[in-house]
Order: structure tokens, then sequence, then C-alpha cells
């Protein structure tokens, strides 16, 4: 890999006409997608692999990124799922010696097109004061009028339903099969280290395809379902809410978390909205209402469920909410066993703050 200063230049054009210039970094081509950023200082490859990124193109705020190189163990999903990389440095170089290979090698053969030497924490505060919105990375065209074209093409986010494009497609087990915890999972694009949560805990799970009829997941004779995390706009996911509605009917117990928990709020008839630009790093501070206690946690989301409607709702109570901007982070149904969190309590890379959840849920489900 030749120096930085030998790169290939690389262009970054957001949809409000704002211009940036870089150095290419990963495979030279063009990539399009929602653009975000994450505050985590670790972690990245992490986030890299997490489906609930699909569709987007993120901004890493910390100043290094790849500076402990990558390693197989240290994944989410099966490959990158972010469209892009945005960052201020990202390093050839890695200081750990169990590393698999370098930043640069894992995007060239995952294919990610990536832009460095961008001021990313200005670019950060321009996200977080404008909002989220499309852009593009190009270091294969340089034609700006051209890019502005391309990025006229890409559909906005609001109404994009990714969860299924994401989902495996096949169904699968993990965990002990004599066990009597029987977990049937509803994978819209859900992160290893969930399924490690719940397997370390001794349950035995059957991960299936988003639209699964709750008649096939009834099959496995579950003792507890679970709706997974995902990308895109929850409110076009008919086919999940009916299944969510159809669980719920039955009486068993039920945890969600992210797009599972705006699932569970759809399913009672609470709105979900698209947010300003989201929450997503490792360090947001939620109360859990129950307790009193507060929590430090991992997020990933840019809609959100509507705090009015969740506060007038007959059948559903807050539990946790963000210290940051109250938005509603955690709910529970009066009188039924469900329950979810906006957040991720799997939390990897993050605190492990909230895991008490996975114990929670096997306690529910006895």
């Amino acid at each position: 890999m030749p120096d930085k200063l030998e790169r290939k230049p690389a262009v970054l054009l957001l949809e409000d006409g704002t211009l940036l210039y870089g150095k290419a970094f990963g495979t030279i081509g063009t990539t399009t997608g929602e653009i975000c950023f994450n505050t985590g200082m670790t972690g990245y490859q992490e986030v890299f692999t997490d489906p609930s990124y699909y569709g987007q193109v993120l901004i890493m705020n910390n100043v290094h990124v790849g500076n402990y190189g990558v390693l197989a163990a240290d994944v989410e999903s099966d490959s990158v799922k972010v469209k892009g990389v945005i960052g201020r440095n990202l390093e050839e170089q890695f200081s750990r010696m169990m590393a698999d290979g370098s930043l640069q090698e894992y995007f060239e053969k995952q294919n990610v097109v990536a832009i460095d030497g961008v001021d990313t924490r200005a670019l950060v505060a321009h996200v977080r004061t404008q909002g989220a919105m499309n852009c593009i990375i190009s270091s294969a065209i340089t034609d700006v009028e051209k890019l502005r074209e391309m990025l006229s093409e890409v559909p906005s986010m609001n109404g994009l339903e990714l969860a299924s494009v994401v989902s495996t497609k096949e169904s699968y087990y993990l965990g002990n099969p004599e066990s009597s915890t029987r977990v049937a999972v509803l994978d819209f694009g859900i992160k290893k280290n969930i399924l490690n949560c719940l397997v370390e805990r001794g349950a035995y799970v059957k991960v299936h395809n988003a639209k699964t009829s709750f008649e096939t997941l009834q099959e496995f004779e579950p003792s507890g379902y679970f709706i997974s995390n995902g990308p895109g706009d929850p409110a076009p996911m008919d086919y999940a809410v009916k299944t969510v509605k159809q669980i719920l009917a039955a009486d068993k117990p039920l945890f969600g978390i992210c797009l599972g928990h705006q699932l569970l709020a759809l399913a009672n008839g609470i709105s979900t909205f698209k947010m300003h630009h989201g929450h997503r790093g490792l360090n947001h501070p939620v109360k859990n209402i129950i307790t009193g206690k507060s929590e430090i946690t991992t997020q990933n989301h840019g809609f959100g469920v509507k705090p009015e409607e969740v506060r007038n709702s007959a059948d559903v109570e807050i539990t946790h909410v963000n210290l940051n901007d109250d938005s509603i982070e955690g709910i529970r149904l009066k009188g039924r066993k469900a329950f979810s969190v906006q957040y991720h309590p799997e939390a990897t890379p993050g605190p492990h703050d909230s895991r008490y959840l996975f114990d929670d849920f096997m306690a529910m489900m006895g």
C-alpha cells in the first residue's frame, strides 16, 4: 500500500451540497447511502459488520481507526454491512500482534469504499446540526456534477424496508438442543453477540428469516420469542408487525431490541418516526425507571417511537428513558410477558451495564 500522500484523491458530497476532499482508502470505487456518525473510540470492526448499519455511510468520529487491525472473531455478521466509511486517519499499520491483518486489507477484501483525511469532528458537528442526509463517496469519479446526479437518485431512508435484505436466508440453530429453554428468533439483521448472550445463558436458539410465519415459528415449540435489531424504517414492515401481534396473542414471553423495540410499539398502535440524526455510539446514558438506576449503553438507531403516544397508551408503560433527550429507550406491556429496549444490551463494543435484560428474559421464560 503506498504512503497516504500518494493515494488517489477521493470526493465526499452531501445532499445539502457540502463538498469535501480526501484520500482513497479501501477499494477504489463509488458508494452511496445515508450519512451517520458513531462516537465510539473502539470496536470499529464490530460496528462495520453490524447489519443495522446497512444502507448507511458511516463517519467514525474517533481520530484514529484501524490502529489495532482486524481479527476474524471481532465481527457481528458474516460481512461488512456499512456502505462506506469516512475517517480522519484510517490506519494501515496496527499494533495488535494477534490481528489477522490491516484495515486497508480488510476493506479491499470486503469491497468497501472509504475516504481518509476528512475533518470528521467538523463533519459530525455539521450532520448533528443539519440532520441525517444522503451522501456519495468516490475515488473513481472526480466529476462533481456527475456525482451530484448519481446522488439525486439515491432513495431516502425514510420509508425504506431493509430488514428482509440482511436477514438470514435459511434458518439455523445455536446452543444445546437438550435445553428446556427454546427461543425462536426473528432475524431482521441480528448481531452475533445477541445470540451469544442467549446461548451463554443456556437457551437453545433457532434463528428464522424475517418473513417467517407465526405458524412456522410455533413449530419449534419455543419458550419465548426474540425480535431482533436491523436496518431501515420499521413503518413499512407490516409483515413483521402482524407476526408480533400473533406472538402477543399467544401470550408467550417476548423480548425485542432496537428495531424489535419499534416493532413491538407498532404492534400496540404506537407510531415510529425518523430521528434528526439518530443515536450511535457506546456511551449513551439511560435511566431504568423501574429500578431508578442509570446505565451507560451502546446505541445504533435512526428511528424511534413517539414518546407522547407511549405515554398516552393504556397498554404500554415506559421502563427506560434517554437522559440526553428524554427519548423512549424501553417499554413493557401491562399484563403481558413482553418488553423491549431501543439500545443494545449485548454491547459489542461497549459497557455491559444492561446485560441483566437477558437474565430477565430467561427468568420470564422460566
